[in-house]
């Protein structure tokens, strides 16, 4: 299966981006791991990322207490982390807080109360946070092997459902654009169906933003199964998804009021898809120059009927 991300084999990740007060690599890494943590270290993970200049400055006992949790979990969360222990987190967290700068109004969730322009402004701000927190989460290695499968002359399904669909058929579409035959499927009748005549050669790629969807589940095992190379599109790199994955690319989309994981996912899947999109084309200049070329004097002698 894939290779582990840096978060996930012992090595904490570097942040690529401005100071910012939405966070780094390392807040965005730990918001991703939430959903797979125990409830304990899920309890000092979610302490990190609201507050991580708080946690920087708590001994091992006063996280303890604020975390409701062992002193020795939190030795643990550490490790899971990536980090030798606590005062190797701590250090991180103090230069992570660094990064981040002073909150803002901004990165509180929508009210009842916002004007349409606190509404546009809290948007507007979440949304570029998750594209720059999104460009410290995609591993280039990951992103390289999934170019490489993508790029090769088997066939290629796309799946997702909901509003991972629309990002589905947004890489499809992008896809189809410079020669690249793909199916992009909805539905996980349509999706299974073609996951098991794939086989060695053949590339099988799903958008999920948690990584636990029932509907592309199936179809990725069975495609696994079948020999077909695999890759997944996820906001959670230690869901089931990204486990059956040969490779994974990880978003970083993040849900507040008014904006649920669907909404909040969409931006940052679609800046992978972009990424992806871009190296695919790169690799495969000739074609690619060519059918942009041939499509575009098609539109364009379209619209002069």
């Amino acid at each position: 299966m894939h290779q582990e991300a840096a978060a996930r084999d012992g090595s904490p990740m570097e942040s690529a981006t401005a100071p910012s007060d939405a966070g780094d690599a390392l807040t965005a890494t730990v918001r991703g791991l939430l959903p797979s943590l125990t409830p304990a270290a899920a309890r000092i993970a979610s302490l990190i990322v609201a507050d991580p200049a708080q946690v920087a400055r708590s001994t091992i006992s006063e996280l303890s207490a604020l975390a409701g949790t062992s002193e020795s979990s939190i030795v643990r969360t550490a490790r899971a982390l990536g980090f030798a222990g606590y005062p190797e987190l701590r250090l991180a967290l103090a230069a992570s807080a660094a990064r981040q700068g002073p909150k803002t109004t901004l990165s509180s969730g929508i009210t009842p109360q916002d004007s349409a322009e606190e509404v546009v402004a809290k948007l507007v701000h979440t949304e570029s946070q998750a594209v720059l927190e999104t460009a410290t989460q995609l591993d280039p290695d990951q992103l390289r092997g999934a170019v490489a499968a993508v790029c090769g002359g088997g066939q290629l399904h796309i799946a997702g459902v909901g509003a991972s669909g629309l990002v589905a058929q947004d890489l499809q579409q992008k896809l189809a654009r410079i020669g690249r035959p793909c199916h992009a499927h909805g539905d996980s009748q349509s999706a299974l169906t073609s996951a098991v005549l794939l086989g060695p050669g053949d590339v099988f790629l799903v958008v999920s933003h948690s990584g636990e969807s029932r509907d592309v589940l199936e179809p990725l095992r069975r495609a696994a199964d079948e020999g077909a190379a695999t890759v997944v599109i996820t906001n959670h790199p230690l869901s089931t998804a990204a486990r059956l994955a040969d490779w994974v690319l990880v978003s970083a989309g993040r849900e507040t009021t008014f904006r649920p994981g669907a909404m909040a996912s969409r931006i940052s899947q679609l800046v992978v898809v972009d990424c992806l999109f871009v190296c695919v084309a790169q690799h495969t200049y000739e074609m690619s120059s060519r059918a942009l070329r041939l499509t575009h004097q098609a539109l364009e002698g379209d619209r002069e009927h």
